[in-house]
């Protein structure tokens, strides 16, 4: 099973690639839809922002949230470890009270079905040194809910598979549905995660050939390497505890809650 993810890793690598992306500057799917968003981040530059930084730190199989606004909750959640021992967090966006899938950071952030700069995790075949040497981490996401149950409606009209079908969108529904997502996208937030500190245990394969710049650069990001359970090294290793920080730039008149500093500071992509 972790082959055939690797697999999945290596085909989206190559997908990707072919859309002319570079895999450490990940935040659409293919040119199409990175267009509108950096179009729309560099407007908001001009235009200044409210910053929102959040720090915590999470252990493995734990969640970490924190409020910053209007109702608004940025989650840091575990990653489901299936058969195949994944271990992580995902980072979400979501309503205090969840209004469903797909949240408000994962719809703003393709690619939906692969590797993605939501999931710290040993998914998609990065092992645990990989993910924490992909650092920092950026996405989007969105700010009205509104716009959100817009989104997943055309969410689940575009389909997991058409995300990563090379030929043109022939169905005139799917292909709706992309143009609306795209609009949607262009008042998205930007935000960054940043590791500041993590505790691992190194997996023992060869780092994928997508991965390899990620292997190279963990060793600037501070960590503490724990011995394997039962002195038995797996192949991807094991993510335990992680200290963060996260940066959301957000609309100028957000109302961050009592307590939460939110300065005007230029917009960030």
């Amino acid at each position: 099973m972790i082959i055939a993810r690797i697999g999945e890793g290596r085909k989206a690598v190559k997908r990707m690639q072919r859309c002319g992306w570079q895999i450490w500057t990940w935040t659409a799917v293919c040119l199409v839809m990175t267009m509108p968003v950096r179009s729309m981040a560099a407007a908001s530059r001009t235009a200044g922002c409210r910053k929102i930084v959040l720090t915590g730190e999470v252990n493995a199989g734990q969640e970490w949230k924190a409020s910053f606004g209007l109702g608004w909750v940025f989650r840091v959640v575990p990653i489901k470890p299936g058969k195949e021992g994944y271990s992580g967090w995902e980072l979400v966006v979501d309503r205090e009270q969840s209004i469903g899938y797909p949240d408000a950071l994962l719809v703003a952030t393709p690619p939906y079905y692969s590797i993605s700069e939501r999931e710290v995790g040993t998914t998609f075949g990065l092992r645990a040194q990989d993910a924490i040497g992909w650092n920092p981490r950026s996405f989007h996401f969105l700010t009205v809910p509104d716009a959100l149950r817009e989104s997943q409606k055309q969410f689940r009209a575009l389909g997991g598979t058409k995300i990563w079908t090379e030929a043109p969108v022939a169905n005139s529904r799917e292909h709706e549905a992309e143009q609306q997502l795209l609009e949607i996208n262009r008042r998205a937030s930007p935000g960054q995660l940043r590791i500041l500190n993590a505790r691992l245990t190194p997996g023992i394969a060869d780092a994928a050939p997508f991965a390899r710049k990620w292997a190279l650069q963990s060793a600037k990001t501070p960590h503490t390497v724990a011995p394997a359970p039962d002195a038995k090294a797996s192949p991807l290793g094991e993510l335990d505890w992680m200290r963060f920080s996260v940066t959301l730039w957000l609309p100028v008149g957000w109302k961050a809650p009592a307590g939460l500093s939110a300065p005007l500071a230029a917009c960030s992509e």
